[in-house]
């Protein structure tokens, strides 16, 4: 491996801009931070793109979703055939242009990559470029790589600005090479956008046009398993819902890319719980919008329609969110039934869960796979036309709250038995309301803390002493 070491001294114009305030759980005070008041230590990354998630087969200039963004591809390509040098089934071919990222990275110390020349095409030479100012300039890190390499091998460059950066490789000349496996590695939150966002867009309820037709769940080979690793209710069923219509408000629902448990007094689910790892973010669907009500609920349930939330000043706000399920049409338009929904003021939607969302995807793609459960609870919210008990004349209640608990853990198997007293488990809690702080991690609870709003029992699948461990302490990252 060769490694350039570049210092790069740069007068950086920025920092920070947040106004942070004390708020209040159901039942507990929050403060933020780890709550000492000391600053926690920065927690170390490694995000790789693969290049694998893309599709791209011509040389025209375009922008091509991937894992970690959208990237711009000029006189590139992702190839796969047998002249591409390649680690998995795609690379990138890169003849006289350059892949740009469209998106920038935080807390970046190092990045590698990967590389060879294509086929038997004659060695060349290209550039890695830097821009610290959002893609308006970009400034080469180092020499130009000689790329005369049949096989690929890394080259890493060292990064020691501050800034938010984004980089370019760039290549002239009309011989090609390949470029795979980038790898960036930092300090904190890295900031990347990962999959497109829920907030926004369709999820606004101003359409009143005609309901779109009800639907049920086609259930691909990339659902979850029924059962063990990677199953939806792996870590438990936290309310003990049931399949009987005698628990019409504590209703199980096999969603086969999620579970839940729907109310049909509230119009929405009382949670939903799924697994997400690196498989069902792979962008094989794009976000399809094609809300509906569901077919599958039984006689004298009340439901919800696509046009339901019309003029009531809340989004459609998804529980399983749609950029979590990418792996095929039939995954993420699971995500867009109504009783995936529930009445969310549009700023808690769009900025402060669609960051925290983000911010979940960003663990998978460091590395990571994480058991989700969201749900929501009381009654009356504030959306952008003021306040409301009940949407839908009556038959869709606004909750008061809306929560999440998410517990990460390495990509691996055996599961349960690896979560430990030292596993990371986030618990959010926010009010419904327009006026939210769009930082999630202003809202840090307890487990405890939701369990005792809501009456459930949270990942009762665990020995009791981990419960009691992971349950009581406030994540502080």
């Amino acid at each position: 491996m060769k490694i350039r070491n570049l210092f790069i001294f740069l007068c950086l114009l920025v920092v920070v801009a947040s106004c942070k305030k004390d708020l209040q759980s159901p039942s507990n005070p929050t403060t933020g931070g780890n709550g000492t008041g000391t600053t926690p230590t920065p927690v170390p990354y490694s995000i790789t793109e693969n290049f694998e998630t893309g599709t791209k087969t011509a040389y025209a200039i375009a922008n091509v979703q991937l894992t970690t963004g959208l990237w711009s591809f000029n006189d590139a390509l992702l190839g796969n055939l047998a002249a591409d040098v390649k680690d998995g089934a795609k690379s990138v071919r890169l003849r006289t242009g350059d892949i740009t990222m469209k998106f920038d990275i935080k807390g970046v110390t190092q990045i590698s990559i990967k590389h060879a020349k294509y086929g038997a095409d004659a060695a060349s030479t290209w550039q890695l470029l830097m821009s610290t100012d959002s893609g308006t300039t970009f400034t080469q890190l180092g020499t130009d790589i000689a790329e005369n390499n049949t096989v690929l091998v890394t080259d890493s460059f060292k990064v020691t600005t501050t800034a938010k950066v984004r980089f370019q490789i760039k290549k002239t000349g009309t011989t090609r090479i390949n470029i795979d496996d980038i790898t960036f590695k930092g300090l904190g939150d890295p900031g990347l956008t990962v999959g497109t966002p829920d907030g926004g867009g369709p999820d606004t309820t101003g359409n009143t046009g005609t309901a779109a037709p009800d639907r049920g769940v086609t259930a691909g080979a990339d659902a979850p398993p029924a059962a063990g690793d990677n199953s939806n209710l792996l870590l438990g069923n936290p309310s003990d819902a049931q399949p009987t219509i005698a628990m019409n408000n504590n209703y199980l629902i096999d969603q086969k890319y999620y579970e839940e448990s729907y109310s049909s007094t509230r119009g929405t689910p009382n949670w939903v719980s799924w697994h997400l790892d690196a498989t069902n973010i792979t962008n094989a669907s794009a976000r399809l919008n094609n809300f509906g009500g569901f077919n599958g609920l039984p006689t004298g349930f009340y439901e919800v329609e696509s046009n339901s939330y019309s003029g009531s000043g809340f989004d459609r706000g998804h529980n399983c969110p749609s950029a979590d399920r990418t792996s095929s049409t039939d995954a993420n338009s699971a995500t867009f039934l109504m009783t995936n929904m529930i009445p969310q003021a549009p700023q808690n939607n769009q900025q402060t869960w669609a960051n925290l969302e983000n911010y979940l995807r960003e663990q998978v793609v460091a590395g990571n796979e994480v058991y989700i459960v969201m749900g929501s609870y009381g009654t009356g919210g504030t959306g952008s036309s003021g306040s409301a008990n009940t949407i839908t004349s009556g038959h869709v209640t606004v909750p008061s709250n809306v929560w999440k608990v998410a517990v990460i853990v390495p990509a691996g198997d055996g599961d349960l038995n690896r979560i430990s007293a030292t596993t990371r488990v986030i618990a959010v809690n926010t009010p419904n309301i327009n006026t939210i702080n769009s930082d999630w991690k202003q809202y840090r609870v307890t487990v405890r803390d939701i369990e005792k709003a809501t009456g459930y029992n949270l990942l009762s699948n665990l020995p009791q002493a981990v419960q009691d461990v992971v349950e009581t302490k406030k994540d502080d990252l």
